[in-house]
């Protein structure tokens, strides 16, 4: 008995507990006698899953013949009632074992005491509280319910997601009116067409792979996302639908698989293991048999934006590498512990920007393997990055009692404690860790860090340079011509992997087609390991093609028709592209043109620079630790995967499909889990940080759950290092704004909140435009002084403390520099001052930001 494939099954089991409530809601009938099936299991929703899982079956690996343990196969000869069909159905009837294990997670994974199941079971197909019921019912909001501090009250209620599949705009909500149906036949047509797609779905998973139990579990896992995320796991009368039943079922399916992992492990299978796991008292909810695993990587910020000699030739290809390497990273590490404990990718709760949550069981197995991979984890970072990043591991028992509603927020709390003490217990300084390398540096520093030693000697152009360098410029090429990671135990059969392995795994890029079955001989001998779909979503949103997903990617600015016919914008850099024309990727040169406006006279208008934005959401570790008011283990994990889809899922593909394009041009180096960093044309991508806020305002439907951002403009030339610091400190700025604090953003060396960039930024902007041409362009003497008066005005605050006389003479002057307007200009001279002096007078300094985007527009 493999006991990885084993667990597999468990996982699958109960991944799929609540299949029924998904087919049930489509209103088709089910397969079998409907109500034998819901007197075997007591409610219509477990018998539909009962009756639809041979359905899902035929795509499965096979659950029939051969090793299908812990369940009893059809064809065995064993007693029928432990398959995994009766395991996964009978949750709300559970009578053996397996069965009382999956619903001790299903109880579990919804944070429900004895009390308040019993009252949820009797109501288990009743209405929500707003009277709708299971097939009209749409999946609510969890960031209105979101309390910021004790004196806010809770959401009303008022918004919901369409059922729709993942998409970047599926995952927006609307107002309840638009998306909840108002009779059962349109709501029931809805969920028809959202299980068809999901059937069609399943036919894209390479049939290959079905005999691979954790790589085909890993695809079936992405699809269940892409068509669950928007179905409401419960819809009983007065309980919230606001978890999906992907959220609900992962955290099931995790959950059980840790159980049952412990009573195998430790030898509770017993009739007495039984009768505890069936008691209505509990009697074993207190025992520790959970394992929680935090990892959290550090340094990431450092090792991306290193330099070296040759750093600044290769920088986008370099900034692309060296994000994604981060990200897998992250993802080979995970990969590390579940194989290690041997569990399946179902059992990874959290995945975002570099954190990640595993639930094992607490036995002292698992806990060897965490320490083993600690150990091989800090081992590889010492020997690769010399500790310039690293994985910080927590390792936190816990019982089922703990993820009830009363006591989850003292575990989560716990748990923020305890990876925050791992991430300052580096490498084990204090164990057996050597603090000091000896490093021979026979062929210098790698051209690419400057502090790395070489492993490669220069070679005609290329400098020397390390492995991991080399890697990173590897990735940032592959990134934009393959869609597809392969991840090996050995990588001898192909021609291109990378030159490292991470933690013990090869990994090869591959395009679709070789990706689509032409390893399925690897995938049976277990070399295959995992088969990743990295791509952006598609124009229309689509995201699953067949594979694991992983949204780990950046979007890269890339040429096209459009800009070939006005390519004499570049000037010298029109020839500065360093890929083939088969894929021809802007340069940070190309970037800083983009926002260049043609002239009559053939010549481009407009300042050559980039802009940096480097942002986060304000207070992130309060929302989670203390804003849901009953939060639950499927809440928790719904709400960070939430946060993490705004910025690794929609805003990439923003940038690369929204507004006809408008955005195309801007690079993002990452974005993920609460944070972002991007590259873009200045003035385009100052209005995509427009643009984003009012989005992130849409996405969590309300107007306290916030980001701060700081924004650089330097020129293409200067390094990447220096984008990132200048930005970060426009960050730290923001952060630190007015007494409030946070929800703002920084530019120039002014810092306002997001109201004042709105109407600055826009209204004022707009409004100063007009008048200029409406006067055929002011002179840029004038604008020039606009900025001194803006100045002046900020000295002259009312309150400043070293407040000058002269300083109030800015009236004055605007007045006196309105009124010397050329005649042909006295037309709008009035209009001017006026505009000028409210605009002073209400924003003072800060209206430098407006006046700044009209001076750089006239920059020759």
């Amino acid at each position: 008995m493999s006991l990885l494939h084993s667990s597999c099954r468990v996982a699958f089991a109960a991944l799929l507990h609540d299949l029924g409530k998904f087919h049930e809601r489509t209103g088709q009938p089910v397969n079998g006698d409907l109500a034998a099936l819901t007197t075997l299991y007591k409610y219509s929703h477990a018998a539909h899953t009962g009756g639809m899982w041979d359905v899902v079956e035929k795509f499965a690996p096979d659950l029939l013949r051969g090793d299908v343990s812990p369940f009893s196969g059809r064809t065995s000869g064993a007693d029928i009632t432990d398959s995994m069909a009766n395991a996964a159905a009978a949750h709300h009837k559970p009578g053996t074992l397996l069965q009382w294990i999956i619903a001790t997670a299903d109880r579990a994974a919804s944070g429900f005491e004895r009390k308040k199941f019993d009252e949820y079971n009797d109501n288990a197909e009743g209405e929500t509280p707003q009277h709708k019921n299971r097939f009209q019912a749409r999946m609510m909001s969890l960031f209105e319910q979101i309390k910021i501090n004790p004196q806010t009250s809770a959401g009303q209620f008022a918004y919901a997601y369409p059922l729709r599949a993942l998409g970047p705009e599926a995952i927006f909500p609307d107002k309840r009116a638009a998306v909840e149906p108002d009779g059962d036949k349109s709501a029931q047509a809805e969920y028809a067409v959202l299980w068809e797609q999901f059937m069609q779905a399943l036919t894209f998973i390479p049939q290959s792979h079905r005999s691979n139990w954790p790589l085909w579990l890993d695809h079936f896992d992405s699809a269940w996302l892409a068509y669950t995320q928007a179905i409401p796991s419960a819809t009983n009368r007065g309980v919230v639908p606001d978890v999906s039943l992907y959220d609900h079922s992962k955290a099931v399916a995790a959950l059980a698989t840790a159980l049952w992992r412990w009573h195998e492990e430790t030898g509770n299978t017993d009739a007495d293991a039984l009768a505890k796991l069936s008691n209505p008292e509990r009697p074993d909810w207190d025992e520790q048999k959970l394992l929680l695993i935090q990892g959290d990587f550090f340094g990431i910020q450092n090792f991306i934006f290193a330099q070296g000699a040759q750093t600044q030739k290769y920088a986008h290809k370099l900034l692309r590498g060296r994000s994604f390497q981060v990200a897998l990273l992250a993802e080979m590490a995970t990969l590390k512990l579940l194989e290690t404990l041997q569990l399946p990718s179902t059992s990874q709760i959290i995945n975002a920007a570099g954190k990640f949550l595993i639930v094992a069981p607490n036995t002292p197995a698992a806990r060897e393997a965490v320490e083993t991979c600690r150990h091989s984890f800090d081992q590889w970072c010492l020997q690769h990055t010399y500790g310039e990043i690293g994985v910080g591991i927590a390792a936190t028992p816990a019982s089922c009692n703990d993820l009830i509603s009363k006591r989850f927020k003292a575990l989560t709390q716990r748990l923020f404690a305890e990876l925050d003490m791992a991430k300052h217990r580096r490498f084990d300084l204090c164990g057996d860790t050597a603090a000091v390398r000896t490093v021979s540096f026979a062929d210098g520093p790698c051209g690419y860090h400057g502090r790395y030693p070489a492993d490669r000697a220069a070679e005609g152009e290329k400098p020397a340079s390390c492995a991991l360098s080399r890697d990173q410029i590897t990735i940032g090429e592959a990134l934009t011509k393959h869609a597809r990671l392969l991840v090996l135990n050995t990588a001898d059969s192909f021609k291109n992997p990378l030159d490292l392995d991470y933690f013990g795994y090869r990994l090869v890029f591959v395009n679709e087609a070789d990706a689509s079955g032409h390893y399925g001989k690897l995938a049976e001998q277990g070399e295959l390991v995992r088969a990743w779909d990295f791509d952006l979503p598609e124009a229309d949103g689509s995201c699953f093609h067949g594979y694991a997903r992983r949204f780990v990617n950046s979007y890269v600015p890339i040429f096209d028709n459009f800009d070939q016919q006005l390519s004499d914008k570049y000037g010298r850099w029109e020839d500065e592209v360093e890929f083939d024309r088969e894929h021809p990727i802007k340069t940070l040169h190309h970037i800083a043109c983009e926002n260049r406006r043609s002239q009559e006279n053939d010549k481009w208008l407009g300042e050559i620079a980039l802009v940096t934005l480097k942002g986060d959401i304000d207070n992130l570790g309060a929302l989670f630790q203390n804003g849901l008011e009953e939060p639950t283990f499927a809440r928790w994990a719904s709400l960070s995967r939430q946060v993490n889809a705004f910025f690794a899922l929609w805003l990439p593909w923003y940038c690369a499909h929204g507004e006809n394009g408008r955005f195309r041009n801007t690079y993002t180096v990452f974005a993920g889990g609460d944070d972002f960093f991007l590259i873009g044309p200045w003035e385009s991508t100052l209005e995509l940080a427009s643009a984003m806020r009012k989005a992130f305002t849409r996405y969590v439907v309300r107007d306290d759950i916030t980001f701060s951002l700081g924004a650089a403009m330097t020129h293409p030339k200067v390094p990447a290092r220096q984008l990132a610091i200048a930005a970060e400190a426009g960050l730290h700025a923001a952060k630190r704004h007015d007494n409030d604090g946070k929800n703002a953003v920084s530019l120039w060396g002014v810092t306002v909140s997001w109201a004042e960039w709105r109407a600055l930024m826009e209204e004022r902007r707009d409004a100063l435009a007009q008048l200029i041409s409406e006067a055929g362009n002011l002179s840029t003497g004038f604008i020039y002084n606009l900025l001194l008066l803006s100045d002046q005005a900020e000295r002259d605050r009312p309150k400043k403390a070293l407040r000058r006389p002269e300083d109030a003479l800015w009236r004055s002057r605007l007045a006196y520099r309105c009124a010397r307007l050329p005649k042909n200009q006295q037309m709008v001279g009035k209009a001017l001052a006026h505009e000028c002096g409210e605009a002073l007078k209400q924003y003072r300094g800060a209206y430098r930001l407006p006046v700044s985007v009209l001076l750089y527009r006239q920059r020759q």
